[in-house]
């Protein structure tokens, strides 16, 4: 059976296989608070990889990468950062934001370091 992205939920599901797939360990799952929320919070050997998954099923508005703008990226800060806040043990570990963005063929495409604080 070949996966359909159907909504969020699911791209997020298949981004979390596909961390998973590559030996990092998954520490959180769309973790909220009142400055925003991170998809996925992943331990990649010793780096701390804050992930915002996005999906399109059409490139006719633009790619699913281009909708992490400069507003969604602040947001993406203060969670990650709310989120040491309440895991300090794991503040001093290097932390990186990447996104995963999947299309209708599911192939996810990983971009490490999209973004910098």
């Amino acid at each position: 059976m070949v996966w359909r992205p159907v909504k969020g939920v699911d791209a997020e599901q298949h981004a979390m296989q596909w961390c998973l797939n590559q030996g990092w360990q998954v520490l959180e799952r769309n973790f909220r608070c009142k400055v925003g929320e991170v998809d996925l919070i992943c331990m990649a050997e010793s780096v701390l990889v804050f992930i915002e998954v996005r999906q399109r099923t059409s490139s006719r508005y633009g790619s699913a990468a281009a909708t992490v703008n400069a507003s969604k990226q602040r947001k993406l800060i203060k969670a990650a950062q709310t989120f040491l806040q309440r895991r300090p043990e794991l503040a001093a570990h290097p932390a990186r934001f990447d996104v995963i963005t999947l299309s209708d063929n599911a192939t996810p495409n990983w971009i490490k370091g999209a973004f910098t604080t």
